[in-house]
């Protein structure tokens, strides 16, 4: 089952679209080897089961932004704007095609989200610890700057002449 489709091949067909982890029809279709047309025709049998926050269609300027970042072909191919579905649309979608490989393709979709939504948790403490990191030296940077004057002002050599030490005797005065 897990080597039904790797990990990284789902995890490289999740875009980032309004702000949404999403995947789209065709992408979705391949993986589970149905055509595109099919897929959309068995969730426009099942609309109520996706709603806004579940699968979404992208908008003409939205289509054109993905052909130029994926370098699809706008020649030929397909006519209608590209579905797109969220995480929740894409565990809805195993109640509507309901097939062996469907479940697995499920199941393999699921972990990629997981994982990504680790990655990105990491990702996001790791930069707030960069940021109180960043904060603090920027805090302390006038403790440092006086230190590392007080440093130089000690390693700095006068070139006044030096009083010898003792007595002077009045020939020595003058």
């Amino acid at each position: 089952m897990s080597n039904l489709i790797p990990i990284e091949r789902v995890e490289n067909r999740i875009y980032m679209i309004r702000g949404q982890k999403v995947m789209l029809d065709r992408d979705l279709a391949e993986l589970y080897r149905v055509t595109t047309f099919n897929l959309n025709k068995a969730v426009k049998r099942n609309n109520k089961r996706f709603p806004s926050d579940f699968m979404f269609q992208l908008n003409k300027q939205e289509c054109k932004n993905l052909k130029f970042q994926s370098g699809m072909s706008s020649w030929g191919g397909r006519r209608t704007l590209y579905y797109a579905f969220t995480e929740q649309g894409i565990a809805m979608l195993s109640s509507v095609l309901k097939s062996e490989r469907a479940i697995m393709v499920n199941i393999a979709i699921m972990r990629a989200f997981v994982r990504l939504n680790r990655i990105l948790v990491s990702h996001v403490e790791v930069s707030k610890k960069l940021k109180e990191l960043e904060q603090g030296v920027f805090e302390n940077k006038k403790d440092i700057q006086s230190v590392f004057a007080a440093i130089r002002k000690l390693m700095t050599v006068e070139d006044k002449p030096k009083k010898g030490i003792g007595f002077l005797r009045d020939r020595d005065q003058k």
